[in-house]
């Protein structure tokens, strides 16, 4: 399930499993990109043609106008809404040197090696946490340093995984 907040304060429950809901009713929509880049949508019986205004990837965050009217929607996929939970909401968006572990949990992978040049956003360790597999991404453009763990090996929370330059 995908949380997504409309201009802070409308909030939606959307799943895609078989059929979209939203807060658990069922939608019927379709969607057509215009040639203008626009996008032709139909749900539930109205028409609306909505415009993406800007995407934000770092606070998952996309301006919207439908129907000449402005949205900011924030979305909170499962590991934002765990982490929030947990009080740590801010724990992946968060620019740091290293990269720490913010719950315990088990690595299941470490994506990367000593010395390895990584970009904003790629994949460096995955973790498994409270039966979940969660994949740690880059901050920022950066040079693994130091490799603090093992794979199959238990972390604690706070506890430095990857240190990069």
């Amino acid at each position: 399930m995908i949380k997504a907040i409309v201009n802070g304060k409308a909030t939606f429950a959307i799943n895609k499993d078989v059929t979209l809901t939203c807060n658990n009713q069922e939608v019927d929509w379709s969607a057509a990109k215009l040639p203008t880049g626009d996008y032709s949508i139909i749900m539930d019986g109205h028409s609306y043609q909505a415009q993406v205004l800007g995407i934000d990837k770092d606070t998952k965050t996309v301006v919207l106008q439908i129907n000449q009217q402005q949205y900011e929607v924030a979305i909170e996929e499962p590991i934002d809404q765990l982490l929030a939970s947990m009080g740590i909401k801010d724990a992946l968006a968060k620019k740091i040197n290293d990269i720490k572990a913010p719950m315990p949990g088990l690595v299941l992978k470490v994506l990367v090696t000593p010395g390895q040049a990584i970009r904003k956003g790629d994949p460096v360790l995955i973790l498994e946490a409270m039966k979940m597999e969660n994949v740690f991404k880059a901050g920022s453009d950066a040079i693994v340093k130091e490799i603090k763990v093992t794979e199959r090996t238990a972390v604690e929370k706070g506890e430095v995984l990857i240190v990069l330059e």
